[in-house]
């Protein structure tokens, strides 16, 4: 790997929101500037890659532009007027109350140096200053109390605004994008924006507020002395201006670049104990070093470009004070300023040191929350997977024609399988691993659609029905499960919670884990129905959790059920009792199996046996027993 030169110098950021290009400093020597060039380690195929599948929404979770994130944060605040008008007003009341000190403190220096001034005008003074500076004391307390309730009241909204967005995306999209890029996206960058939304935004108005009044007051106390504080603003938000509009698509780089290395970690240790057979420690640290240089090249960049910011920064913040006091004297000796405007002018320079300095910080943090929230925000422009419609089905009759699917473009896992269930059978799907057993369970329950053909529920496509209608239609339960915080009725009814009283809701889940034979040893537990389960609560066993998974499929009461492999971390004679129960439970309702275990498909009324993404054969046990064919082997074989 070549050694190469990054600087801010020549980076070519485009001027259109969150677009930006590769510059040419990550793939070339470039000369930088003496003293601000950082070492690097790069290859230019793997920073293309990278920068490339950032933009890329057929590869990642796609980034909304900063005009949405706008857009967000102004809905936000349009339903929380009153509460931005309570924190403007106490900023300004504080801000007022801390610039009269000021003005007190000159006005009384020019009556002492006119020798105008008594003792007990003094101690007047004294005293108002004193009074002033507890009245500012307690608008302060009150200004930060109104920030702090505003803030934590914008971070529930938008915490709540991103869940449902997150619980929008289809789950085929889920599934096929980067599991580091979604994890870094649900906790870094909401956290990022978090801290933007409850500290950064409230911080922002205290120090516009104050700036702006003492800016303000500085013009009214002279106008000639608010020369250099003006002229020193100009050029702080000039080069702020800069920095912000580079720093914005570096800000997205560098989450991107922590998607990536959670993503390969998360590779890694799920792989552990492949990677270690196989003899891939190496290269798999090769390329967890990769993508921290990929981290570290992003972080040097925003890195650079706040260092130079920070040299603007403490020029601004001295050189207003040194003019001051020139300019000063030069006044004064031409009568054009008196000591007090001086003095008063000197105390406002120095009380804007603060201020603009939050105002700098903040600018930066709310960069950072701007570039998490286009993130967070990107996710929903997912485009959704189905089109709801508002025909409804008129039977419960499920039909799959010439169904056709595939992970990759061009390369089909399912190659035209036509299904005709028969309301109320039970079907058994059986066939070596890979063949596409899993995947056609899906297309049948509507957890994705097809690239071609259609899967039909009472002669309405699956794709065009509204979630809530579709899962009191079909409904899937596989291998993965998964137990919410909460009781165990909480969790089995919580299908249908909206649509029972305690009392029924009770009664459904007893039924529930009756039929799954469950119900024994849930009221074996502490509490019964009552006891709490979920992280750090009552654990369960993997089966114990998937048998709570089935209660709850059967307290949602669809017609057609699809389980693939649903019993399969059940030991096989619970699982066996279990296949007996939910036999009998589901008299007359269709039910399609994928399962290993062929005793599944000896209880079934039909069988289909799925060969490299076709149905080979479709009949009953006997039936295909006497033909003699693929699933007589694998029958002959398991029972031997």
């Amino acid at each position: 790997m070549s050694a190469d030169v990054l600087t801010t110098s020549a980076s070519t950021w485009s001027d259109a929101p969150n677009e930006f290009v590769l510059p040419p400093e990550l793939v070339a020597p470039a000369p930088g500037i003496p003293g601000l060039g950082i070492r690097f380690r790069t290859r230019r195929a793997m920073a293309e890659d990278f920068f490339a599948a950032s933009r890329n929404p057929e590869r990642g979770l796609p980034v909304a532009h900063n005009q949405k994130a706008f857009a967000f944060i102004g809905s936000l605040l349009s339903t929380r007027r009153g509460l931005l008008a309570a924190v403007i007003a106490f900023n300004v009341l504080a801000a007022t109350a801390g610039l009269v000190v000021p003005r007190m403190l000159g006005d009384l220096v020019d009556e002492v140096a006119a020798g105008n001034t008594q003792l007990a005008a003094v101690d007047a003074i004294i005293l108002g200053v004193a009074g002033v500076v507890v009245l500012q004391a307690v608008l302060t307390f009150a200004a930060r109390r109104a920030s702090a309730v505003f803030g934590y009241d914008m971070l529930a909204a938008a915490r709540e605004a991103i869940v449902r967005t997150v619980l929008r995306l289809p789950l085929g999209r889920i599934e096929s994008a980067s599991s580091g890029d979604l994890l870094t996206r649900i906790t870094s960058d909401v956290s990022k924006m978090s801290e933007s939304v409850r500290w950064a935004f409230p911080q922002l108005v205290m120090s516009v507020v104050v700036t702006a009044l003492t800016i303000v007051a500085m013009v009214l106390n002279s106008w000639f002395l608010a020369l250099p504080l003006v002229v020193s603003i100009t050029v702080l938000v000039a080069v702020t201006r800069v920095y912000l509009r580079r720093a914005m698509p570096g800000y997205i780089t560098e989450s991107g670049t922590y998607s990536q290395i959670n993503s390969t970690m998360t590779e890694s240790v799920e792989g552990a104990r492949t990677v270690e057979a196989l003899g891939l420690q190496g290269r798999r640290i090769a390329i967890g070093e990769d993508d921290i240089e990929w981290s570290n090249q992003a972080e040097r960049y925003t890195m650079t470009l706040r260092n130079l910011l920070f040299i603007f920064l403490d020029a601004s913040y001295q050189l207003p004070l040194v003019a001051v006091v020139v300019l000063g004297t030069w006044g004064y000796a031409n009568g054009w300023v008196t000591i007090g405007q001086i003095t008063t002018a000197a105390i406002y320079v120095q009380q804007l040191v603060e201020p603009l300095d939050r105002l700098i910080q903040v600018a930066d943090r709310l960069q950072i929350g701007l570039a998490a929230t286009t993130r967070l925000l990107g996710v929903a422009e997912v485009p959704q997977d189905r089109e709801p419609g508002l025909q409804r089905p008129v039977d419960e009759h499920l039909v799959g024609s010439d169904l056709r699917f595939a992970y990759r473009e061009g390369r089909d896992v399912l190659h035209g399988i036509d299904l005709d269930l028969r309301p109320g059978e039970r079907l058994a799907v059986v066939g070596p691993s890979g063949s596409g057993k899993s995947t056609l369970g899906r297309l049948l329950a509507g957890i994705n659609g097809p690239r071609a053909g259609t899967v039909q529920v009472g002669e309405v496509e699956l794709m065009r029905l509204p979630l809530d209608v579709l899962r009191t239609e079909v409904a899937l339960v596989t291998q993965e499960h998964h137990v919410f915080v909460g009781t165990v009725r909480d969790n089995i009814v919580l299908a249908r919670d909206h649509q029972l009283t305690p009392e029924q809701g009770d009664a459904a889940v007893v039924n529930a884990l009756r039929a799954v034979d469950a119900l024994d040893w849930v009221q074996k537990l502490p509490n019964g129905l009552d006891t709490m389960l979920g992280h750090g609560r009552t654990q369960l066993t993997p089966a114990q959790a998937q048998q709570v998974a089935l209660a709850r499929l059967v307290v949602a009461d669809p017609h057609t059920l699809v389980l693939d492999e649903a019993t399969s971390l059940i030991d096989p004679r619970t699982a066996r009792h279990l296949e007996g129960s939910m036999a009998a439970l589901l008299e007359g309702r269709t039910v399609v199996a994928i399962a290993h275990r062929l005793h599944t498909a000896h209880d079934a009324d039909r069988i289909a046996v799925v060969i490299d993404g076709r149905i080979e054969e479709l009949g009953s046990h006997s039936e295909l027993l006497e033909q003699g064919g693929e699933y007589a082997r694998l029958w002959h074989t398991w029972r031997s």
